[in-house]
């Protein structure tokens, strides 16, 4: 079992940065893949960025690429997503997943564990 909580959203100007956490409770913690996702009223839930269990291998979405960069600290449980260059469009629900599993990390359906999310706003 993993348990996820996410903080560090919050109201930002476009061009600016937020940090957001993940705290993670599970021994295996270091096992698992870990993405973010993102969903913004009225949309689905859409990926933007995964790190593999060691942290050597990340993927974001091209929408965040460039942008923002995944890190994760297993001795910590805790993986991190900075974001840089705020853009309106990326106000969103931010939401922290764990995978045990190795299918496509694009998709929700892969991640079997989630945290509630914390809410970014980008104003214009």
């Amino acid at each position: 079992q993993v348990q996820l909580v996410e903080s560090g959203g919050g109201l930002v100007q476009a061009g600016g940065s937020l940090r957001l956490s993940c705290a993670a409770s599970g021994r295996t913690f270091s096992s698992y893949v870990l993405g973010w996702f993102r969903q913004a009223p009225g949309k689905e839930r859409e990926f933007a960025a995964a790190t593999s269990w060691s942290g050597a291998s990340t993927y974001y979405a091209d929408s965040v690429k460039g942008r923002f960069t995944i890190s994760r600290d297993n001795a910590k449980n805790t993986v991190y997503l900075q974001m840089n260059s705020l853009k309106p469009e990326d106000t969103a629900h931010y939401y922290c997943a764990a995978s045990d599993s190795y299918d496509d990390y694009t998709k929700p359906r892969t991640y079997r564990y989630w945290g509630q999310g914390t809410q970014v706003t980008v104003s214009s």
